[in-house]
């Protein structure tokens, strides 16, 4: 098969994943523009992530009954059309709704597009086509980052929306003429777990909620606690809803498999911390040492460079020291990381303060990610490798929200005003907890992980 199939799906998960940091460099300025109040700030990202991983399932499952292409094509302009409204965003609360429909358009644009990748291609083909797309998960998390800052100081925040509206046009027309419509996997007739998808969203979004206003209004307040219990509601009705209808979104058979289900809570956590490491960073580096948007995308890339490093590093680990001491070594090596980052002092150096935290971070993080990848495939048959693979991927967005929720809410917390030293003493917290979190992490993974060994070069490609 020509690879010209690959390059448009290449293109379109570049995007999206682009899209969860090349905004992290932009908060600031979209802070001081909209006049975001309080902690409202964070839900620029939390929004994206959230709707993306929350609906992640959902859409694998609506592209196999609807549909590859047509998923894939209603994915793609429910996504360029919310970036245009984001750019075009008059309000947090407007921001904050076309960002959350952006998550909805990447839930169903990533795995339709994934879909139509392993269906395209085979055998020899089909491996370099995966390889390229993982690599470029790393990549878009890389050049978000710079693209980020060049955007934003030269052409305003708008513009990192308003890019993705000339390539999802672009990616649109090129789809319709490349991607051959098929005919559903699946059959028409079969119903959709709607109810299911809607109330594990209601139930995921409280709990940010109830989170995010810990800062503002304490954890014994009425709108925590209401929100808490609200969450708790929700996801209960999910796991009823889920045990009742025909094809739920997650089988209650992938529940016993414990080392899937510990992996994906790894996974979760990690991402939680890398995700919120980039969004406290993002306030830090340009309220405190008032770095530019540019200097602050520049700042990031060494963090971003090194989590490619870190899951290289992995790939030799493995064999030697298995899954689950990988996955313990590299959380103690983010947790070391995070650490230094809680020690910045009011008047820091991004060399001797900043530099050496974000390299241990995210070599940590990077080795993590591969580890976790293998020890979540541990007791998975082939025919559910698909499920376990959209539940990690599900697991690795839904950990961004909630790292970017509780991160923020903490840092939040600490900060008793706007002053650079509030700020300070906001970071310090946060990392120290984030520290706190990986070394936890650490000990659950040496007593719930397994211990994989896969041969030499087994593990290469594996996010």
């Amino acid at each position: 098969m020509p690879w010209t199939t690959l390059i448009l799906l290449a293109i379109a998960e570049f995007m999206v994943i682009l899209d969860v940091t090349v905004v992290n460099v932009a908060l600031p300025s979209i802070g001081r523009s909209l006049h975001f109040g309080g902690g409202a700030l964070q839900w620029v990202v939390t929004a994206y992530v959230l709707f993306t991983g929350g609906l992640m399932l959902f859409g694998g499952r609506l592209a196999d009954l609807a549909g590859r292409r047509r998923v894939f094509l209603a994915g793609l302009a429910v996504f360029t059309a919310a970036s245009l409204g984001s750019g075009l965003a008059w309000s947090p609360a407007a921001l904050i709704v076309t960002r959350a429909l952006q998550g909805a358009g990447a839930a169903m644009l990533l795995p339709s597009a994934l879909s139509i990748l392993t269906t395209t291609y085979a055998g020899p083909q089909r491996a370099k086509a995966l390889a390229i797309w993982g690599a470029l998960g790393s990549a878009g998390a890389a050049a978000g980052v710079l693209f980020g800052g060049i955007l934003t100081q030269t052409l305003g925040w708008e513009s990192v929306f308003f890019i993705n509206v000339p390539v999802g046009v672009v990616l649109a027309a090129a789809a319709l003429h490349l991607i051959p419509a098929a005919a559903p996997a699946h059959g028409q007739r079969e119903r959709l777990d709607v109810q299911g998808a809607l109330t594990l969203m209601g139930g995921l979004v409280s709990l940010i909620l109830a989170i995010e206003g810990t800062s503002s209004h304490g954890w014994g307040s009425a709108y925590t606690l209401g929100f808490a219990a609200l969450a708790a509601a929700l996801i209960a009705r999910f796991a009823r809803v889920e045990r009742a209808v025909r094809r739920p979104l997650i089988a209650p058979a992938t529940w016993r498999n414990r080392p899937l289900v510990s992996s994906a809570a790894v996974m979760l956590t990690a991402t939680g911390i890398l995700v919120g490491a980039f969004f406290l960073n993002s306030i830090y580096l340009q309220r405190v040492m008032g770095a530019s948007p540019i200097e602050t995308g520049l700042a990031f890339l060494p963090l971003t460079l090194v989590i490619l490093a870190g899951a290289h590093a992995a790939q030799s680990l493995l064999p030697r020291l298995g899954s689950r001491w990988t996955v313990v070594a590299g959380m103690l090596v983010a947790a070391s990381g995070a650490s230094l980052l809680a020690a910045a002092p009011a008047e820091p150096s991004y060399f001797a303060n900043l530099l050496p935290g974000f390299l241990l971070l995210g070599l940590g993080i990077g080795a993590t990610f591969v580890a976790v990848s293998v020890a979540a495939m541990a007791d998975v048959d082939h025919e559910s490798a698909g499920l376990a693979s959209g539940l990690m991927t599900t697991a690795h967005e839904l950990g961004a929200a909630v790292g970017v929720a509780v991160l923020a809410a903490i840092a939040s917390a600490a900060t008793q005003g706007g002053a650079v030293a509030d700020v300070v003493s906001g970071y310090d917290t946060g990392f120290l907890v984030a520290g706190n979190v990986a070394a936890a992490v650490a000990l659950v993974a040496a007593l719930a992980l397994p211990s994989v060994r896969p041969e030499p070069g087994m593990a290469h490609g594996m996010h």
